[in-house]
C-alpha cells in the first residue's frame, strides 16, 4: 500500500455508497460540482473500473458509511485516503441535500462526497491495520460469534432435557461443560440411567472427576428417581435424538473453538504489546488477545484517555437544552471492546481490592450491577491508556502510589472482607 494522502494533497472528493452486489460512486471537485460517478459491481472486473477512476485522479479521497470489509480493504489498496462515516452522520448529510426524505444510492454517494469536501478537514482518514492486529481482530471476533453460538445449542439442549429429562438439568449445572454432555451420551434416557445401576453412576462421577463429598450422595438420588418424572416414551424417543445431536455438534464446536484458542494464543504473543495487555487483571489468556486487537497498535488513534473512553462506550451521553439537562449511556460505539471491557471489569475485581471496593460502593449507591461495571471499565480505560501511550505494563504497587498521592477515596473505605 501506498502512502495515505494528507488533506492537503487532495484534489478531489468522493462518496462511496456500498453494498453487497455493487457500488454507487459519486466525484465531486473543491467547488462542489459532480465530475465523475461511476457504478460498478463488487468483482475483479469492477474493481478494476474503480483503480481506472483513482488513475484519472491520483489525488483523491473517499468517504464512506463502514470502516472494515473488503470494500475498505480494495479503497486502500488503491491508494485513495478513505474517511469512514458513521450511518447516523451520513443520514444527516442525506437529509441536507433532500430534505424531502428522498433516498437514492446516487443521492447517498453525492452527499457523503460533498459532506467530505466541506467538513472532512476535521475527519480522520483510515489507517490499514497492523497485519497481526488485523488477523487478532478478526479471529478473536469469529471466536465470539462462535460462542454465541455454542450457547444457543446450549440452551436449546437444555430445552430438549427439560422435555423429556429433567433429572439431568437438576443433577448438573453447567452445560458448557463436557462432562455433562458425556452424560447424556452415556445414559441418553432415564430408562438407560436406572438400568445402568449406582455401580456405572459412581464410575462415571469418578472418571469425569464429578465427585464431590457434598453433591455425590444429591446427586446418586436424583439419579435412582430420573424414571419417577420424564418425558412419555414418545418424546423421549424423539428428545433424546436432538440431544444426541446437539451434543454431537457441540463437540465439534468445542474442538474448533480450542483451535481458535490455540492460534489466538500464537498471535497474542507475537504482538509486543503482549506483556502490557497480559499484564491486566482479570484479562487472562481469553480477555488480553480481545482488548489488544481492538485497541490496536496506532498510539496516535486516540489522543485522550476521554476519547478511548467514547469509542468504547463506557463514557455517558449527555444532553442539555433550556433547563432540561440529562444523561445517557452510550450506544453509538465498539460494542465488541465494550463487552470485552465488561467482562474484563468484572473479573478484575477479583484481582484487586480497590476495583471491588469501587464497586461495591457504586452498588450501595443504588447504581445496577451493568452501570457499576461500565463505571469501573471507565475507569479501567483510562488506566489503560496511559499504559498504553507509555508502554508501560501495569503495576499495582505504581497505582497504589498514585492513588495515595491524588489522594483517592477507594482507599478510604475498608473492605467487608479480604479478597
Amino acid at each position: 500500500m501506498t502512502e495515505p494522502l494528507s488533506w492537503e494533497q487532495i484534489t478531489h472528493y468522493a462518496g462511496f455508497d456500498w453494498a453487497k452486489d455493487h457500488h454507487d460512486v459519486v466525484v465531486v471537485n473543491p467547488q462542489g460540482k459532480i465530475v465523475k460517478d461511476l457504478t460498478f459491481e463488487h468483482s475483479a472486473e469492477g474493481w478494476a473500473k474503480w483503480k481506472g477512476l483513482v488513475a484519472a485522479y491520483p489525488r483523491l479521497a473517499v468517504a464512506i458509511e463502514t470502516n472494515q470489509g473488503a470494500a475498505i480493504e480494495q479503497l486502500l489498496e488503491s491508494g485513495a485516503a478513505v474517511y469512514p462515516v458513521n450511518p447516523k452522520s451520513a443520514e444527516r448529510y442525506r437529509d441536507r441535500k433532500a430534505p424531502s426524505g428522498t433516498k437514492t444510492d446516487y443521492l447517498d454517494a453525492w452527499s457523503l462526497a460533498d459532506a467530505l469536501r466541506v467538513d472532512g478537514h476535521g475527519w480522520r482518514a483510515l489507517k490499514p491495520l497492523d497485519r497481526l492486529v488485523q488477523e487478532l481482530r478478526i479471529l478473536c471476533r469469529d471466536e465470539v460469534e462462535l460462542i454465541g453460538k455454542r450457547t444457543e445449542m446450549v440452551n436449546q439442549l437444555q430445552a430438549a432435557l427439560h422435555e423429556y429429562y429433567p433429572a439431568a438439568l437438576q443433577a448438573f449445572d453447567d452445560w458448557t461443560a463436557t462432562p455433562s454432555w458425556s452424560f447424556v451420551q452415556q445414559f441418553p434416557t432415564p430408562q438407560v440411567l436406572r438400568e445402568a445401576g449406582r455401580r456405572k453412576w459412581e464410575t462415571f462421577l469418578h472418571v469425569h472427576r464429578l465427585y464431590r463429598p457434598e453433591l455425590n450422595e444429591k446427586r446418586l438420588e436424583i439419579f435412582a428417581r430420573a424414571h419417577e418424572f420424564c418425558g412419555p416414551p414418545v418424546v423421549t424417543r424423539a428428545k433424546s435424538r436432538l440431544a444426541l445431536t446437539l451434543i454431537k455438534l457441540l463437540q465439534t464446536l468445542d474442538k474448533q473453538l480450542e483451535e481458535y484458542r490455540q492460534e489466538i494464543r500464537r498471535l497474542f504473543n507475537e504482538h509486543p504489546d503482549h506483556d502490557l495487555f497480559g499484564s491486566l487483571p482479570g484479562a487472562g489468556e481469553k480477555l488480553a488477545p480481545r482488548l489488544l486487537s481492538e485497541l490496536g497498535s496506532d498510539r496516535s488513534l486516540f489522543e485522550s484517555a476521554q476519547a478511548l473512553q467514547c469509542y468504547v462506550g463506557t463514557a455517558p451521553v449527555s444532553f442539555q437544552s433550556g433547563q432540561v439537562r440529562q444523561v445517557y449511556a452510550r450506544y453509538m460505539c465498539n460494542k465488541t471492546f465494550r463487552h470485552a471491557v465488561h467482562l474484563w471489569a468484572d473479573l478484575s475485581r477479583k484481582f484487586c481490592s480497590w476495583a471491588q471496593i469501587y464497586y461495591r460502593q457504586l452498588r450501595e449507591r443504588g447504581k445496577s450491577h451493568a452501570s457499576a461495571l461500565r463505571c469501573l471499565g471507565q475507569r479501567w480505560l483510562k488506566i489503560l491508556w496511559k499504559m498504553w501511550q507509555t508502554k508501560t505494563p501495569y503495576n499495582p504497587d505504581f497505582h497504589m502510589a498514585n492513588q495515595l498521592k491524588h489522594g483517592s477515596w477507594v482507599l478510604s473505605v475498608k473492605p467487608n472482607k479480604p479478597l
